[in-house]
């Protein structure tokens, strides 16, 4: 890469040097991070249903008194999940006050740290910075991470501390105290999400601890840290269940947890090869090059860094596949081993289309061929008149049903940059030119700035009626204490958060609730034209 970024191009001279050219990596990893997830966090309204429900009973934990100890919801219980997340939001709202802004700010700046952590991991398991510098750069351009990790949700804080914990268990192989990081980095994630899922991820790590580095195992530092890191969580749930006795075990271990893999909560079922087409269908065009890292990665698992990678992206893909329920963020914790494999590859074709081809020797060992399994250039291509047809699409010029839709400007930006850089790609890479890669690699950043910078990147917002408008009737228009029924089919927790009134669904109702309505406020909300709506007193 010396051509490209010629500061970087000699060789360090002592460690001092490594480890300042490693400290600019990640600073610029960092700083490229914060970018892309704060951008415009504010400008669109939450989402439901983890971020209304994140973000309310945030404001409930500042607002309260022992909230921060036993959360609430509409004053009610919530022992769905842990409350770390929930604290730190808490805390921002106390801070800069009860916004998108800062319901948003820590999810998306933890799940910024978490890109120069994998920067980090890099270096730890391959010797090539380049492997390092593509993993990092693949991760930070995957648009499930940056749409999910932007969001009041809890899966960015996973990211994060999953990587963090991940960089000490590595680290401790050549510094025992390092070990401790990892427990605590366990402790977290089960802080953030529950046990389960930090039991599943805890066994990613000690799957690949017995396969690699087996005398960890029996380290002190180790079961130190998990034992600081288990301390934490067990006095949490100690006191919840203290709080609350069997109602905690029943909807926090149970419905929270073995429910969700013996069957599907609230109809999210998919086959068991969901989460392969969700990578598939959202992670372009790192795609194009993960199964070739993968075939890399087993043809040289004799090294720490393919095993690593075998290990978590089979662990966790077939832990989650088995499950019933299906959602799309679960997959986000396999995206970092995901960028490993696809950065390994991608240096690989950086290092081979640089060299010239060596002579063939017959007792010579036979090297990995990156080349010839590079994707065909017509894929990219294709994405460049798919993106091209978008643009016009959006352009409003085109009559469409007989009705011209209104232009979107936003959407065609970033579907020209995306054709734009389509094109540029298939060029090179039909030349065998090695700059494809930083092709894409721009391209696909600047595409997802225009994304964020746009109201489109929350584009569930759009498959129902803008919530604030009707929130802002509601709290307005309904006196204090009186609870709220709506004709809509789905209850919305957005709808909640924005009122700071509970509203409940009216086909739901109960016979109990059937006899509160008649002293009870009734709205009728239309779709397709929220403007209009009934207010009613029934």
């Amino acid at each position: 890469m010396s051509e490209i970024f010629p500061f970087l191009g000699h060789k360090p001279k002592n460690r001092w040097n490594d480890n300042f050219t490693d400290k600019v990596w990640m600073l610029a990893f960092l700083l490229a991070a914060v970018l892309i997830f704060g951008l415009n966090l504010g400008g669109v309204a939450l989402r439901d249903w983890d971020e209304g429900i994140a973000a309310q009973v945030s404001r409930e934990i500042w607002r309260g008194n022992l909230n921060w100890l036993y959360p609430t919801i509409d004053s009610m219980p919530y022992v769905n999940k842990p409350p770390l997340v929930h604290w730190l939001i808490g805390l921002c709202f106390a801070a800069g006050g009860v916004s998108e802004w800062t319901a948003r700010l820590v999810p998306a700046m933890l799940t910024a740290t978490s890109v120069p952590l994998l920067y980090a991991i890099g270096r730890e398991l391959f010797p090539r910075r380049s492997i390092a510098i593509f993993s990092a750069f693949v991760y930070l351009t995957l648009l499930p991470v940056v749409r999910h990790g932007r969001l009041a949700m809890l899966d960015g804080a996973v990211l994060c501390f999953l990587l963090g914990a991940m960089w000490c268990l590595l680290r401790s192989r050549r510094d025992l105290r390092y070990a401790l990081g990892a427990g605590i980095g366990f402790g977290l994630i089960c802080l953030t999400k529950g046990v389960m899922l930090g039991l599943l991820l805890a066994a990613v790590g000690c799957i690949f601890l017995v396969w690699d580095t087996p005398r960890l195992l029996t380290s002190g530092y180790l079961w130190g840290g998990l034992a600081i890191g288990t301390l934490p969580v067990a006095a949490w749930y100690f006191a919840q269940w203290l709080h609350y006795g069997q109602y905690f075990i029943h909807t926090n271990l149970v419905n929270e947890s073995f429910r969700r893999i013996s069957e599907p909560v609230s109809s999210h079922r998919g086959p068991p090869w969901y989460y392969l087409l969700e990578i598939l269908k959202l992670a372009w065009p790192w795609q194009l090059f993960w199964l070739q890292g993968l075939r890399l990665s087993w043809e040289n698992r004799s090294f720490p860094g393919p095993k690593l990678v075998l290990v978590w992206t089979g662990v966790y893909l077939l832990a989650i596949s088995v499950m019933n329920t299906k959602l799309p963020w679960y997959v986000l914790p396999i995206y970092p081993a995901f960028a490993l494999a696809v950065g390994s590859y991608l240096a690989e074709v950086w290092e081979q289309l640089w060299l010239p081809p060596e002579p063939v020797k017959e007792e010579a060992e036979e090297r990995f061929d990156a080349i010839s399994l590079l994707p065909h250039p017509a894929i990219l291509a294709v994405l460049a008149v798919v993106a091209v047809v978008g643009c016009v699409y959006f352009s409003g010029w085109v009559p469409i049903g007989g009705q011209i839709m209104a232009p979107e400007r936003d959407l065609q930006l970033m579907l020209m940059v995306v054709a734009l850089t389509m094109t540029m790609a298939a060029v090179l890479l039909h030349r065998k030119d090695r700059q494809f890669i930083l092709v894409l690699i721009w391209g696909t950043y600047l595409t997802l700035l225009v994304l964020v910078a746009s109201d489109n990147w929350v584009w569930e917002l759009a498959e129902d009626y803008p919530v604030k408008p009707i929130a802002e009737i509601v709290r307005t228009g309904t006196p204090a204490g009186q609870q709220v029924f709506t004709s809509h089919r789905l209850g919305r927790p957005s709808l909640n958060f924005y009122s700071e009134t509970p509203s409940y669904c009216r086909r739901r109702a109960d016979a109990q609730t059937e006899m509160a309505i008649s002293s009870s406020t009734l709205f009728s909300v239309r779709k397709t034209s929220f403007q209009t709506f009934r207010f009613a007193e029934c």
